[in-house]
This record gives structure tokens, sequence and C-alpha cells, in this order.
């Protein structure tokens, strides 16, 4: 008698196939958005608490575009290609974006995503040094975001890269803070600049008695090390009013603006060139 378990039930399912075949079709559409350059940064605001009114730094979030224009969701390739060359062609494509808006906006500060995996990429670094030497401000007004997940698979490494890169004058943010990967024995050799609390704590969190001890832990953390905090996913004014009441330095969310391929400054060059 045969097993009426049948192995069809796992990964040679219809639904796994289909699943199998749509990531397929989606890296093969970031991969020809890549060739094409067909990618642009998007700016979201970051405040600090104390002064709400205007953005104290932006974070430019990369934005893949198929062939048609319309926005590829990052949810869709960002942890199939975390692992692969496109991650890092992509993370190539996000500091040269960067480091042009950054040369073109004196004033501005800007952080740019990167991986740990692009730490040893070569053309990341040829990329990184050929615009940190456009302009000798660019450095000191470049934060680089490493996630937590990344950070922990190569600590001495992104240790390391830190050191060499902020003797430059460039900043580090730990992307993603309390999302459960770091290893409190690691923490203390990192030399981050800054943390960003993840959103999973922030949202809502003017009404959540269990994220509010957890987000106060995670500031403590981050003060005994001299480490500047930003909340993220700030959505409210009663999540940003409470936030401010406990001592977070910058707040980045909806509330204070959503991230935009048209930033104002976009306009203001335009309307100086046209006088």
């Amino acid at each position: 008698m045969t097993n009426s378990i049948s192995l069809q039930g796992g990964f040679d399912s219809p639904l796994s196939a289909a699943i199998t075949e749509r990531d397929r079709n989606t890296m093969q559409m970031v991969r020809d958005a890549i060739k094409a350059k067909q990618v642009m940064l998007a700016y979201q605001p970051i405040v600090q608490t104390l002064r709400p009114d205007r953005p104290a730094f932006y974070e430019g979030l990369l934005r893949v575009l198929d062939k048609n224009g319309r926005v590829i969701p990052a949810r869709e390739f960002i942890e199939i290609s975390e692992t692969s060359e496109t991650g890092r062609e992509l993370d190539c494509l996000a500091i040269e974006a960067g480091l042009q808006t950054l040369f073109e906006q004196p004033d501005m500060r800007l952080s740019i995503n990167m991986s740990a995996r692009s730490i040893g990429y070569p053309r990341w670094k040829e990329t990184l040094m050929n615009g940190l030497a456009k302009d000798e401000t660019i450095a000191e007004r470049l934060i680089l975001e490493i996630t937590e997940s990344s950070a922990m698979i190569m600590p001495d490494t992104v240790s390391f890269f830190m050191t060499e890169l902020q003797a430059k004058g460039i900043s580090f943010a730990l992307d993603d803070f309390g999302a459960g990967y770091t290893a409190f024995r690691y923490f203390k050799d990192f030399y981050f600049d800054m943390v960003k609390i993840d959103g999973a704590f922030i949202r809502d969190i003017a009404n959540t008695p269990d994220n509010q001890v957890l987000t106060q832990a995670l500031i403590s953390i981050a003060r005994h090390f001299d480490m500047y905090t930003v909340a993220e996913f700030v959505e409210t004014k009663e999540d940003a009013d409470y936030l401010s009441s406990i001592g977070v330095d910058c707040l980045q969310g909806h509330y204070f603006g959503a991230a935009t391929i048209d930033p104002l400054w976009k306009h203001h060059s335009a309307h100086k060139i046209a006088s």
C-alpha cells in the first residue's frame, strides 16, 4: 500500500511553484532595471524632537522601476537579493545616487542603506571613494545605515570597516535596532553613531505599555554607549509626543513626511536655474 501523503504537497506543490516563478520573474525585472539604471532615491525626512519643524537629515531609499516606470515593491525582492550579486549592485547604485545628491545639495545630510555583505565588494568601495573625492564635506554629511541582521553576520568585519570610515568623517546608524538580531556581547564592540529603533516598537507606542517599556530600555542602552536615537515609523501626533517625552533624539515616519522621489529642493534648484 502506498503512503497517502504525497511529496507533491511540499516544494513541488502548485502554490510553491507559482511563488518560485513569481520570485524568478521579479528578480529578472530587478536585474533588467539595474542594467538600465532604472533606479532612483526616494527621500524621507528625519526631524529632531527639539526642532520638529525642519529636517535634521534625510534617508535616501532606493526605488527600483520596472520597464513601465512603476516601482517594484522592495519587499518582493530585498530578501532574495540580499545574499546575491544583485544585492551588491543595488547597494552600489544607492551609494552612487546618494553621493551625487550630497554633491548637489551642499547643506544636506543624508543616510543611505547598505548591507554588511557589500563591505568587501570592490565596486562599492570604489564608488564611495570616487564620490567622497568630489567634495571634502561629503563624508561628514553621509550616514551609512546597516541593519542589525547583516551587521551580526560579520561583526568583526563591520567593526573594522566602521572605524576606517569614521576616521574620514562618515557616520554609521544601526538600522532595525531591537528587531531581535543583536547579540549584546558584540554590541559593546560596535561604535555606531546612532541607532534606529525598529518600527515594531514604535507604532501606537502611546497606547502600548509593553512597547513603552521595551523602547525605554533600548534608549537606555543607546545612551550608555553614547549613541543618538531615531524612532522609525512615527505615524501619529500622540506617538510623536510620547517619544519626545521619553527623550528620543529624532523621529521619522509619515507623521513628518512620506518618502518622495520629488523633494522640495528639486523645485528650488529648478527655480534658481530658471531665474
